[in-house]
């Protein structure tokens, strides 16, 4: 079987292709690649998810890290992705073996390996790592290896609560309701609010593998127990996080959905008005322009990444911008990590609506009448030979017109986008984490949005 890390990780079915021997063999090959690396300190972090058999996998992994000579930080829970960030760049780690596969169907796992840098490997690292696999001769044990037990929750709190104006939450009161999707969110972003005296209801804080027979993804049509807390309770927001708490949800006081893309213009907005950074923004290809509108109106640079945080990521460590979104729900802000955290997204939309004592909702309203509003939508297409082999043929074209629309630009930065005036367009891509195409679009109306995608659907199968 061949091993191949997407844009976050190496993800497979459980007792199909997940299983202990290819653990195994995951785990040996990245002992060699921190073995060939110079300055290695030989310490890696290892975690896990709430997923099944989380514990059981990161074990295997701990064991055998100890035994080839790396010092092994075990978490003693199931710790968010963004903690584990975290915990990298304050301890000067090599990085971290997490065990997640983030908002997958619960019968999915997955490997995360993270840089010193606390970001996502980039691809020039897990392509060694791939590369390790094919290593025929075993490694040898090494002296010096050990496991220690590690809780990465408190320093992590106590650093987000320096990213995050508490102050001015606490002042403004309100109520809020927060669902993990049985994740591993519990017991972080609602102890941050309770923690100081802010009115906090968590919905489903246990731990289910199955995840509520749902994938644990925080969009709209898996938060309806959230919906109805919120409007039952007059909530100011509801607020969700994905299983490994990398990815954000958000319910406006009145019930409304915040899409992702609503949501990373409206912070990019507010961040720039409050706290007075002057540098970019950065946005993957399938990401709303609404992003540009803004910056445009606030003067200030837009970037274009592919899809993959771990490209936003690189943006981050090197200051040039003052937030980074994707529209799969993962943001980051100067001064945090290079790695996508829900936790952070849902708390400053909740200072958002302090700092301005104004609901999410009348805010996002308020940025259309002085930007303009763009609808958005996505659809997934199985990705099986015959399609893969259109995609190839589709990927090279390069028409001059699509949908009736005159083309006036493409963009191969990943998959193919076709711009049109108005800043409609639409994206055609292979994701990096499932085996599907996605075909985006976004438009001026919800009914283009839905003809693009249609008219996409025909484009690639046709």
């Amino acid at each position: 079987m061949s091993i191949k890390f997407g844009t976050s990780g190496w993800r497979a079915v459980i007792a199909d292709e997940f299983t202990f021997a290819n653990v195994r063999n995951v785990t040996e090959a990245i002992c060699r690649y921190l073995k060939s690396e110079p300055g290695s300190s030989r310490q890696l972090i290892v975690g896990h998810d709430t997923r099944f058999m989380g514990e059981a996998f990161s074990d295997v992994a701990a064991r055998l890290l100890a035994d080839k000579g790396i010092k092994v930080l075990r978490c003693t829970h199931p710790v968010p992705t963004p903690t584990v960030a975290h915990a990298i760049r304050s301890l000067k780690t090599d990085g971290a073996m997490n065990f997640t596969a983030s908002h997958n169907p619960p019968e999915y796992q997955g490997i995360k390996f993270s840089t010193p840098d606390g970001a996502p490997a980039l691809p020039e690292v897990t392509g060694k790592i791939e590369a390790a696999l094919n290593e025929t001769v075993g490694l040898p044990d090494a002296d010096g290896g050990s496991i220690e037990d590690f809780d990465p929750k408190p320093g992590y709190l106590e650093d987000l609560a320096s990213k995050i104006n508490f102050d001015a939450i606490e002042k403004a009161g309100g109520k809020f309701v927060y669902d993990p999707l049985w994740g591993t969110g519990r017991g972080y972003l609602n102890k941050a609010l309770a923690d100081r005296g802010i009115s906090v209801e968590t919905l489903h804080d246990w731990r289910d593998v199955t995840f509520g027979g749902q994938a644990p993804e925080p969009g709209e049509e898996h938060l309806a127990d959230l919906k109805k807390a919120v409007k039952d309770s007059g909530a100011t927001l509801g607020l969700a996080t994905d299983g490994d708490s990398d990815r954000f949800g958000v319910i406006a006081h009145d019930g409304t959905f915040i899409t992702p893309n609503e949501l990373i213009a409206l912070l990019t907005d507010y961040l720039a008005e409050t706290r007075g950074w002057k540098l970019g923004v950065a946005r993957s290809v399938a990401t709303s322009h609404l992003v540009d509108r803004v910056a445009k109106a606030r003067e200030i640079k837009v970037f274009e990444t592919p899809v993959g945080f771990k490209y936003i990521g690189e943006l981050i460590n090197k200051d040039e911008i003052i937030l980074g979104g994707e529209e799969s729900a993962g943001l980051s802000i100067r001064g945090h990590y290079p790695e996508k955290d829900g936790i952070l997204a849902c708390l400053l939309a909740v200072e958002a609506v302090a700092v301005r004592q104004t609901p999410l909702s009348v805010q996002l309203r308020d940025l259309w009448n002085r930007v303009g509003r763009l609808y958005s939508g996505r659809i997934g297409i199985k990705l099986d030979a015959e399609v893969a082999a259109k995609l190839k043929e589709k990927l090279a074209e390069d028409p001059t017109e699509f949908a009736g629309r005159k083309v006036l630009s493409t963009d191969r930065i990943d998959g193919v986008q076709f711009r049109f005036e108005n800043d409609a367009w639409i994206l055609l891509r292979p994701s990096g984490t499932e085996p599907v195409v996605r075909i985006y679009a976004e438009a001026e109306s919800d009914d283009d949005v839905n003809k693009l995608l249609e008219e996409g659907r025909r484009y690639l199968l046709g």
